[in-house]
């Protein structure tokens, strides 16, 4: 019986072995085969106890026990829900731009290959920038510094052109901010643990009003921001390098007008981002502090109602 078993389980295509034993073996293996295809297919119906026991769902805790959420998260969670928030987009239009020169760039052999997409075009030997971008590139900038600051995030301008030195300092002055309009010493940002010691807190935000230093190249601390991912709002004119710059502003960068406009416009949204968080946290604490069944004169009817 073992033979004839043997003999009509053999597949006539097998290679059998020495001795005989080839019958067997191919027996073994077409049953193995048959066996595994099976296996296979049930791999996935297959759960262990313990996978089964983690892929349950959960039952949903009960409302009581849940963790109400706290007043800080909503108060920082609400501000990125809205697009523009701090409506930075009244605070300047086109025609301020224009008006103030920040179209103008400089001669058309100083330009900056990364600076072309941002070109209008070119007049009498002088580039023209694009102020339709400009205004996005503006607006992206002036929003995410009035989060920075509703956060109450350190904010550092930083300039290196002699002339507007007292623009700025003033400017960070009447924001209350800091300013840094020297000379920038290498390692400032990368090295400050060993310069001033464990403990020192970095700035959350660099603003650049000019990014390039006196003899016309980066500033330094472009690089140190990027090294230490701390993000950068810079002014990059038709010759400057925008690539290390988190948020750039293609702009003019020389003239006056121009200085005292994004001047004008970053304290106005530093302010009113520092203002917009005074109201809501007053609004908070009012919230916590009113009593849950409503207001006094509601309160005094409940008392009337009850005594009655």
């Amino acid at each position: 019986m073992r033979g004839r078993r043997g003999r009509a389980a053999a597949l006539p295509g097998s290679s059998r072995g020495r001795g005989g034993s080839g019958r067997f073996r191919s027996s073994s293996s077409s049953s193995g085969t048959e066996m595994a295809v099976p296996r296979i297919l049930r791999a996935g119906e297959r759960v262990g106890p313990c996978r089964a026991a983690r892929s349950r769902a959960r039952p949903a805790r009960p409302a009581a026990l849940q963790r109400p959420p706290h007043p800080e998260d909503k108060l920082l969670t609400e501000p990125l829900r809205h697009p523009d928030f701090f409506n930075v987009k009244e605070l300047f239009s086109l025609k301020d731009l224009f008006d103030a020169r920040v179209h103008l760039g400089h001669k058309k052999g100083c330009r900056h290959q990364f600076m072309e997409p941002y070109i209008f075009g070119c007049r009498l030997d002088q580039d023209i920038i694009d102020l339709d971008q400009t205004m996005q590139h503006l607006q992206l900038a002036l929003n995410f510094t009035a989060h920075i600051a509703y956060r109450k995030g350190i904010i550092l301008f930083v300039s290196r052109n002699r002339q507007f030195c007292h623009l700025v300092e003033t400017t960070a002055r009447e924001c209350g901010e800091y300013a840094h309009t020297r000379y920038w010493q290498g390692g400032l940002l990368t090295n400050a643990h060993i310069q001033f010691g464990p403990g020192i807190r970095l700035p959350d935000l660099l603003i650049f009003l000019s990014s390039l230093n006196n003899v016309f190249e980066p500033h330094v601390a472009i690089r140190d921001a990027a090294k230490m991912n701390i993000p950068t709002v810079g002014v990059v004119d038709t010759n400057c390098n925008p690539c290390l710059i988190t948020y750039p502003i293609p702009g003019n960068d020389d003239s006056p007008t121009a200085m005292e406009l994004y001047c004008k416009l970053f304290k106005m949204t530093i302010i009113r981002a520092k203002n917009k968080r005074k109201q809501t946290e007053v609004f908070q604490d009012l919230q916590r502090l009113a009593p849950p069944w409503g207001p006094p004169a509601q309160q005094g009817a409940l008392e009337g109602a009850n005594a009655q």
